[in-house]
C-alpha cells in the first residue's frame, strides 16, 4: 500500500508516488475517463497529483478540471501540486517571442487564479516555481506568497529544479518553509545527486519529487552507449530482485536515496501505476545501486 509521508517535518501529508499529469492531453481521455482513471489510482493510494500551468500547451489543468467538475468531492481525496513562472510560445499567446521566465508577484498571482480556474477548485496544495527565474526579486516572490496564503488560495510553496543557492535565497525571505524541490531524477541523469542539492534537501528533512524517472523512455530504447549499459544493467537486477519490469528497478533504485524522493509517474496507464506501486516492495542493495551508478558513468567509483 502507498504510505502518506510529510514533505517537511509535522507538515501536511502526500503519498509517496506522485502521479504526473503532464501528457493528460496526449491520452484521449474522455472526461468521464479521466476521472475513472483518477479514482483508479486514489484507490491505489496514490493520491497526491501534479501539474503545471504550461502542461499541453496551457489545456492539462484544464482536461483535469472537467473530470473533477463530474464528482466533486473527490478533490477532498488528492493533494494538488501545480506550477508557475514558464511564459510559453503559444498560439494562445501569438505576441509572445520567446520562452521565457517570471517571477513577479503580478504574474504568480495571475498564474494561480488561472489554474484555480482551469483545474475547477478554490484552492492548492503546492505551488511550485517551476524553474529559476535569473530575475527573480526573493522579496517580491515572497510577497506574493504571502498574499496567496492569506487569501487561502495556496496551502504550501516549493520549487522546481532549483540549485542549493537559488532554495536558500528564496528560504531566506521566507517564514515557512519550501516544501520541495522537484528534481530530475533517473539513472541516465542523476547530477542533483552529486551538486549538493540532495544534500541540501536531506540536510533540511526537505523531501524532493523526482521527475522524468524512466528518462523519458529513453533508458528502454536508447543506442547510445551509457542507454544500452544502464538498460543491460538494469535488466540483471530485475532478474535478481524479482521484478517484473525494469521501470520497478528504476523506481526502487531513485527511491533507495536517503533523501527519500517521491517518484512522479508520468503513464496514464493504470497497469503502469499498478507496477510503480509493487515496486515499492522492491529494495535494492548498496552494491546492485551503485552497479547503476557505474552502468551510467561508464566507470568505477573514485
Amino acid at each position: 500500500m502507498v504510505a502518506k509521508v510529510e514533505l517537511t517535518p509535522n507538515g501536511q501529508q502526500f503519498s509517496e508516488l506522485v502521479q504526473g499529469y503532464w501528457r493528460l492531453a496526449d491520452w484521449n481521455m474522455t472526461p468521464q475517463e479521466r476521472l475513472s482513471f483518477l479514482k483508479q489510482h486514489i484507490e491505489l493510494g496514490v493520491t497526491t497529483v501534479d501539474h503545471a500551468d504550461i502542461y499541453g500547451n496551457y489545456s492539462c489543468e484544464q482536461l483535469f478540471g472537467e473530470a473533477l467538475a463530474i464528482e466533486p468531492s473527490v478533490r477532498d481525496q488528492i493533494e494538488i501540486v501545480t506550477k508557475c513562472d514558464i511564459n510559453l510560445c503559444s498560439d494562445l499567446v501569438p505576441e509572445r517571442k520567446i520562452n521565457h521566465y517570471d517571477t513577479s508577484k503580478q504574474h504568480i498571482v495571475n498564474s494561480v487564479n488561472n489554474s484555480l480556474s482551469r483545474l475547477n477548485i478554490e484552492n492548492i496544495d503546492v505551488l511550485l516555481i517551476h524553474r529559476p527565474d535569473v530575475l527573480m526579486d526573493a522579496d517580491e516572490v515572497a510577497d506574493a506568497f504571502v498574499h496567496l496564503k492569506q487569501q487561502g488560495k495556496v496551502n504550501h510553496f516549493g520549487v522546481s529544479n532549483f540549485t542549493p543557492s537559488q532554495f536558500e535565497l528564496l528560504q531566506s525571505r521566507l517564514d515557512a518553509p519550501l516544501v520541495t524541490n522537484q528534481v530530475e531524477i533517473n539513472p541516465l541523469n542523476f547530477e542533483v545527486a552529486h551538486d549538493g542539492t540532495l544534500d541540501q534537501l536531506q540536510m533540511k528533512r526537505v523531501k524532493p519529487m523526482a521527475w522524468s524517472c524512466l528518462g523519458g523512455g529513453a533508458i528502454f530504447s536508447g543506442q547510445s552507449e551509457q542507454q544500452v549499459r544502464v538498460r543491460n544493467e538494469l535488466e540483471a537486477i530485475r532478474e535478481e530482485v524479482g521484478a517484473e519490469s525494469i521501470d520497478q528497478v528504476i523506481y526502487a533504485w531513485v527511491r533507495r536515496l536517503p533523501s527519500n524522493p517521491l517518484p512522479i509517474i508520468g503513464s496514464g496507464k493504470i497497469e503502469r501505476v499498478q507496477a510503480a506501486v509493487d515496486a515499492l516492495n522492491i529494495t535494492l542493495t548498496r552494491e546492485q545501486w551503485y552497479r547503476v551508478w557505474v552502468a551510467s558513468k561508464g566507470h568505477g567509483v573514485p
